[in-house]
């Protein structure tokens, strides 16, 4: 594993947020006198990103709001979110585990996520997950953000690593194109957050559980 640098998406693929990011949608709805939607429901939605997730949450009746009720309602979520942000978000099974062991190996580690750099790393600290990093890089790190290759070369290049010798491992098809127009070498996990099953966006792999990501990473790299 010397020289590898391993890319993990966060939401998704590392942390399982949909608790987190859930409530912060029903918080919204509250405020607009909507019913709250429960976890399942949303959950396909969530690799979208917050704006998409209250215009799925609030339905039909999102087309009348104007932008700046909409901005409005974003900044609510966002407020609430960042207030509470790990209160019932956790790694995924195996996911600690699995950062230990590549760490101790030699890997470097690294995030490259949609989220914004300030509250991926709030999240990351609170869960005691940040010193595995040697970059957390956010939708607004640098000056492109996924799908554009850009944001995982760059955060390769920001952790010491080299885009040849690189994996990225994600959950949704954003994350598998980003790695494809880097020219990345990408796994998928099965159980993140996406509407469309992952293994249909031909990732390189894909595994169910954080015990086969090594498995994974040696038939492509080895």
């Amino acid at each position: 594993m010397h020289d590898l640098t391993l890319v993990f998406d966060l939401d998704g693929t590392l942390v399982d947020t949909a608790p987190d990011l859930i409530a912060a949608t029903n918080h919204v709805l509250e405020y607009v006198r909507v019913p709250p939607v429960d976890v399942n429901n949303l959950r396909p939605w969530i690799g979208q990103g917050a704006k998409y997730m209250i215009e799925m949450a609030i339905g039909p009746a999102h087309a009348n709001l104007t932008d700046e009720e909409r901005d409005r309602l974003l900044e609510r979520y966002l407020a609430f979110y960042a207030e509470n942000i790990a209160e019932a978000s956790q790694p995924f099974e195996g996911a600690v585990a699995a950062l230990e062991h590549f760490q101790a190996a030699g890997a470097r580690l690294a995030v490259c996520t949609n989220k914004m750099e300030r509250m991926s790393k709030s999240l990351l600290a609170e869960l005691d997950l940040a010193r595995y990093f040697a970059v957390i890089a956010g939708r607004d790190t640098f000056d492109a953000f996924k799908p554009n290759p850009k944001h995982l070369l760059d955060t390769i290049r920001t952790a010491g690593g080299d885009a040849e010798r690189a994996i990225m491992i994600g959950d949704t098809g954003v994350d598998i194109a980003t790695a494809r127009a880097a020219r990345v070498p990408v796994i998928a996990v099965s159980f993140g957050y996406t509407d469309t099953p992952v293994h249909e966006f031909s990732p390189d792999a894909v595994i169910d559980h954080y015990r086969d990501l090594e498995p994974a990473i040696k038939a492509l790299m080895f």
